[in-house]
């Protein structure tokens, strides 16, 4: 659950004025996200540098860091990353879905 008041995502101290160079703090989230969103922006060729940390357990929100080659904005990779992870999830899920519908396997109910 979001808290009240909190941004998903903020702009930490110490970004380049263009955006170039920044770490976002992403709010209620964990390496789940952390991870495949690192993967995604390191598939972009415009992305020199993308790492994640999870600053304390007992944090809930976690810190990812990006670095752009040519002074290119680094909230732009982000947010085309994220469209990104939310389509590969829909492909993925449909597959599933197909699969699930089509396929053959073994199906039972469960008896309680």
């Amino acid at each position: 659950m979001e808290a009240e008041g909190v941004p998903k995502i903020q702009i930490l101290k110490g970004a380049e004025p263009d955006l170039s160079a920044a770490t976002y703090q992403i709010h209620d989230e964990s390496h789940t996200i952390g991870n495949s969103l690192r993967w995604m922006l390191m598939k972009n060729p415009k992305v020199e540098f993308c790492g994640y940390s999870v600053p304390h357990p007992s944090e809930n929100h976690i810190h990812i860091r990006i670095q752009m080659y040519d002074n290119l904005s680094s909230l732009t990779a982000l947010l085309q990353a994220l469209d990104d992870l939310e389509a590969l999830c829909d492909t993925v899920e449909d597959a599933y879905q197909e699969s699930l519908a089509h396929d053959k396997y073994e199906r039972w109910d469960e008896k309680r």
